[in-house]
């Protein structure tokens, strides 16, 4: 009757892969919301009167919380303390409220032209007052995302796990596209505001979703104990002190450089990449976001298909190279300014899109192979620690590389200042990035070469 109990839950393919779909869909939510603004930003300069320096600030933003503060590292704490159950609670919580506080601050316009003096400079205060709710969804959405990592582990160690992590991903790039297609357009016919409502109203949706899953994690516990699998040993149990065994492990760190490095030449750029289609490759601010979308869009195909053949074929650390090769060549395209058809914007889109589902396909599933099960919480946490440094100062370097080298001119449309600039050189940092990252991750093949990690084996167990 025990084994029947367990092979009811994690041994069963429905239950594991119901329970991914469900916790998925809130990783989709939250990833909504997180570019909701992003293909905005003509529309942000033109009514709000915000500037790209403004936008640097708002992206900036994300890691107010989670990096300055520590937070992200102490949600990954209480992740390995507390449990799944009331971290997840918590973090889609903390998501609905920042979002809540983001919704008004871009709707009041008593805030519009407002300048508020805080610590040595002048800020505007709606920017500042969007990005304090920003960065507390920012939290939410982080230590979501390592709950809902650790999720698939416990679900799925031993089995398709690459697979899982694949289709997670892709799930919640959906949300990722869906903003970057959706938002102009509506908030084209609606207003600026829209999509933050629609993203909120996605996210009580996505908390209802994993208080969903809580019952089947409840269920799962159970078996677990039926079966004599439970580990609730002292010397098992997450203890502060193991922090220590994970900074010192140079895998972990290559893992979290190739990281930060990888993700900063992609999520930045798509928080551009609408503005970058406006000013390069002529496409009106209204569809400005259909060409970025692509690439999310490619992702809920490809990262499975790569996260399965890595589960199967191994070749983790290979499939991580050749992702970082795929960017730099992306990249380094974009910066060329006779290149301005919008079918090479298209192509080269549609090509980093692969690079991009390569390397997260096989860069979370390692971090099992080089990190013990009860410190797998905080080790993703000080790994999306360190992802968002560069996810808080690439983009606000940006903002300003464009405000100060890349202002090509200012005209008067209709009334408002409409801004066109030059993005040769946002371009070519963004390739600087991919070609440390491909640096760092043949680091990370000679790594597991030496310490026999298994990131070129298969993770399914035969």
């Amino acid at each position: 009757m025990k084994e029947k109990i367990s092979s009811a839950l994690r041994e069963s393919p429905v239950a594991r892969w119901t329970a991914l779909g469900v916790v998925a869909f809130t990783m989709l939510c939250g990833y909504y919301l997180s570019d909701a603004i992003s293909p905005l930003k003509p529309m942000l300069e033109r009514e709000l009167g915000w500037n790209s320096s403004d936008f640097g600030i708002f992206r900036f933003a994300y890691g107010w919380l989670t990096v300055f503060a520590f937070m992200l590292i102490l949600g990954g704490i209480l992740l390995d303390k507390l449990g799944i159950r009331i971290t997840g609670i918590a973090a889609t919580i903390t998501m609905i409220l920042g979002t809540a506080i983001k919704y008004w601050a871009i709707t009041d316009t008593s805030l519009m032209g407002v300048k508020w003096h805080v610590l040595w400079f002048d800020i505007n205060a709606q920017v500042l007052m969007v990005s304090l709710g920003f960065s507390l969804f920012c939290l939410g959405v982080e230590v979501s995302g390592i709950t809902v990592s650790k999720i698939i582990v416990k679900w799925f160690k031993g089995k398709e796990m690459a697979l899982a992590m694949g289709l997670e991903m892709a799930t919640a790039r959906l949300g990722t596209a869906a903003a970057l297609f959706a938002s102009p357009i509506i908030a084209e016919y609606y207003q600026l505001s829209t999509p933050v409502l629609i993203g909120l109203i996605m996210l009580i949706i996505g908390f209802l979703a994993f208080v969903m899953y809580t019952f089947m994690d409840v269920k799962l516990d159970k078996s677990l104990k039926e079966n004599g699998e439970w580990v609730d040993d002292k010397e098992d149990v997450f203890k502060i002190s193991d922090i220590g065994f994970i900074i010192k492990n140079k895998g972990f760190w290559l893992i979290a450089i190739l990281c930060v490095l990888f993700y900063s030449a992609v999520f930045p750029f798509l928080n551009y990449a609408a503005d970058l289609m406006v000013n390069k490759f002529g496409v009106s601010e209204k569809f400005a976001g259909a060409i970025p979308s692509l690439l999310p869009f490619g992702t809920i195909i490809l990262t499975p298909f790569f996260g399965n053949l890595y589960d199967r074929k191994g070749k983790g650390a290979t499939i991580m190279i050749i992702g970082a090769m795929l960017l730099i060549f992306v990249h380094a395209l974009f910066s060329i300014p006779v290149l301005n058809q919008q079918f090479v914007a298209i192509v080269l889109i549609i090509i980093l899109g692969v690079g991009f589902s390569l390397v997260p396909s096989a860069m979370w599933p390692s971090v099992p192979k080089i990190i013990p099960e009860k410190q797998l919480g905080s080790a993703y946490a000080l790994i999306f620690w360190i992802q968002n440094i560069g996810l808080m100062f690439i983009p606000l370097t940006i903002g300003w590389l464009l405000d100060k080298y890349c202002v090509t001119e200012r005209i008067i449309v209709n009334g408002q200042t409409v801004t066109h600039y030059n993005y040769t050189l946002p371009m070519l940092l963004f390739t600087f990035l991919g070609i440390l990252a491909l640096i760092v991750a043949f680091m990370l093949k000679a790594e597991d070469k030496k310490k026999g990690y298994g990131l070129e084996l298969p993770n399914m167990k035969k």
